[in-house]
């Protein structure tokens, strides 16, 4: 049980923030309130202003830079950077994870902030109270233990320990688990509820509905830049479907688009497909698989952590992952050699990656050469790229597919996930691949911009395309496909038309030991 609220003062009040942009209004009128000694949970879709609000309150974004009034604590702030913020004891932890690879736990907690005697760095005492502090977090690893050398779950519960080495009293976690398993997920919800009990007020911004169900005492939802409304999370009529109505201003009984399918015939056969892992010599990641695709056709793929869904879909597109590699494609009816990238985008496949960021994107660069980037010889002139005709096609998919930038020469990283992976579509689209694969194609996503990116991936069956959709979602692959295969411990274990699917029976098949 959740303790109650002995105080019920406000730590933290936020009157009328607006925070204008060049040509985007990221906030308007926003009002936040905080209790004390609560967790609070803030959610929206991506793009909706939660971590602009966050950034308006820590100084990132300083006092002048906005209109309307923080008062923290009874009283007003003006703060000019985040150090201001800090000082007053209100630490935010961003998404990415702003550790120093080659430093020590120790040195990373203490950073800018050094233990110092006689003006050189006291180390005795630094490692002791880091040790001190990481048992407070639950880590028992040796403060001396450089940062890159443990998981990134562990990572995070370094990044808490750093707040609270600061004196933490409003402690800001921004989307704190998207990159964490359950267990770790579940060890850092525990912690946070640890930390409310000692008295220290968390934020926590978060996609997961469950998890703020698990963890939340109030939650607050934002939708294009303003406040929609403040659940109070104690009663239990609050579940996951009312929080995302008031995140996307509709009902979402309808969380995929309807569709009525047109199957054509068989586009790809993949058969007696085996891949050896790159790195451990012998071992077995994907062991005879066979799967078959046609036109007009959502396949989904399932299976847990470790199965080798992922394994499989590189190894086919030009076997860019794994070796000692046999088996056998099909393409129409034909047996066709993959043997390298270029080669799988020429047979008209195309792979939409899990990890957008790494390998998906370039995020530097601005959407019209992304776009380009995997078909670049339809734009060749006499063996030059024609600009115009690269942004006319550029121009053309920011606006079937809805791409919300200002215009095609934005830069990517600027963008939020949904849009990101709407410009990763385009990419593929445009070398005119006709069976795409996408790998948790709404991985980071938020609700309303997994319905964009639904449509587009029934738009694109409709137009003949075959499609494998591998999701760890049971949710997202029982609305969208046709047909799902199951995969564990690197075999198909079976598949189940839409008719007969539920999670119960793709859990079982996802779960099977070897016969």
């Amino acid at each position: 049980m959740r303790k109650a609220h002995g105080m019920t003062d406000d730590i933290l009040r936020m009157r009328g923030i607006t925070k204008t942009f060049p040509g985007v209004k990221a906030l308007q009128d926003v009002n936040l309130t905080v209790r004390r000694g609560e967790i609070h949970a803030i959610c929206g879709e991506n793009g909706a202003g939660k971590s602009t609000l966050m950034k308006v309150l820590s100084g990132v974004y300083p006092y002048g830079s906005y209109e309307g009034e923080i008062v923290f604590d009874g009283e007003p702030c003006r703060f000019s950077d985040i150090r201001d913020s800090e000082q007053r004891g209100i630490v935010i932890i961003h998404q990415e994870l702003a550790l120093s690879p080659y430093l020590s736990i120790a040195e990373n907690i203490f950073l800018g902030n050094e233990r110092t005697r006689r003006g050189l760095i006291d180390w005795n005492r630094t490692n002791a109270e880091a040790a001190e502090l990481l048992e407070r977090v639950g880590l028992r690893e040796n403060p001396t233990t450089r940062a890159m050398d443990i998981g990134v779950g562990k990572q995070q519960l370094v990044e808490i320990a750093k707040a609270l080495s600061k004196r933490v009293r409003l402690l800001i976690l921004d989307e704190p688990t998207a990159a964490l398993n359950d267990e770790d997920s579940a060890h850092l919800l525990d912690l946070l509820r640890g930390l409310r009990d000692e008295g220290i007020t968390s934020v926590i911004i978060s996609h997961k509905l469950n998890e703020i169900k698990a963890v939340a005492d109030s939650t607050t939802i934002l939708r294009d830049g303003r406040t929609i409304e403040t659940l109070d999370m104690e009663g239990d009529e609050v579940g996951e479907d009312r929080i995302i109505s008031g995140m996307v201003g509709r009902d979402l009984e309808h969380r995929f688009p309807p569709h009525e399918p047109k199957i054509g015939e068989e586009a790809l056969r993949i058969e007696d497909w085996t891949v050896h892992s790159p790195t451990q010599r012998g071992r077995v990641v994907v062991s005879g698989a066979a799967l078959t695709l046609r036109r007009g056709e959502i396949v989904g793929l399932a299976g847990l952590i470790g199965a080798g869904r992922t394994e499989l879909a590189m190894s086919v597109f030009g076997r860019s992952y794994g070796t000692d590699i046999s088996g056998r494609v099909y393409k129409d009816g034909r047996e066709i050699r993959l043997r390298t990238v270029g080669e799988a985008i020429g047979h008209g496949l195309a792979y939409a990656t899990e990890d957008r960021k790494r390998y998906g994107l370039n995020l530097i660069e601005d959407i019209k050469r992304n776009v380009s980037s995997a078909a670049l010889g339809k734009l060749a002139r006499r063996g030059w790229i024609d600009d115009n005709e690269e942004y006319r096609v550029a121009d053309g998919f920011r606006a079937e597919m809805n791409i919300k930038a200002p215009s095609v020469l934005s830069v990517t990283g600027k963008l939020s996930g949904g849009n990101q992976q709407k410009v990763v579509l385009s990419k593929w689209i445009f070398t005119d691949a006709d069976v795409l694969i996408l790998d948790e194609p709404t991985r980071g996503i938020d609700v309303g911009a997994k319905y964009e990116i639904y449509s587009i991936v029934n738009r694109l069956a409709d137009q003949g395309k075959a499609i494998l959709v591998i999701s760890s979602e049971l949710p997202e692959l029982l609305g969208l496909c046709d047909r799902i295969y199951a995969m564990s411990a690197g075999r198909v274990t079976g598949e189940v038309t839409r008719a007969d699917a539920t999670p119960e029976r793709l859990m079982q098949l996802m779960t099977k030991e070897k016969e």
